[in-house]
Order: C-alpha cells, then structure tokens, then sequence
C-alpha cells in the first residue's frame, strides 16, 4: 500500500471508528448479559408459562362444574 493513499484516509477510518464506539456499535458480552437479564425478567412479568395456563385452565373447569353442580341442585330443587 501507497504511504499517500494511508495518510489520504486515515482521518476517515479513524472518524469512523471513534463513531463504532462512540454509538455503541460493539457490544460486550457482559452488556449483553445484562439485556438478556432484563429482557427475560420483562417477558416473566408479562406472560405466564404453559404450565401456569394449564393449572388455570383445570381450576376454571373445577370451578364449572361446581357452579353447575349449584345449578343442578337450584333447578332440581324447584321441581
């Protein structure tokens, strides 16, 4: 390479590179982590897990039947 054609761009290049870490273009990995983290902790505040739903689910069907169970007894009870 020319000694000129370096001299010529390395204002450039090095603009640019002030710039990649300027704006947090290079991410460590403990950054990284830390995203992750909250990212997780976000998602666990907001939805629930399958299990979770399948629990409500069996305990919203418990409750159906009792409440049917209720009704059954009213309705038998009139006649």
């Amino acid at each position: 390479m020319d000694k000129d054609l370096i001299n010529k761009y390395a204002p450039i290049i090095l603009i640019i590179l002030i710039m990649f870490f300027q704006y947090n273009f290079f991410v460590t990995p403990q950054a990284l982590e830390f995203h992750h983290r909250q990212i997780l902790e976000e998602v666990s505040q907001k939805y629930m897990t399958k299990e979770e739903s399948n629990n409500l689910k069996e305990q919203i069907s418990d409750m159906q039947k009792k409440v049917d169970k209720i009704y059954d007894a009213i309705i038998g009870g009139k006649e």
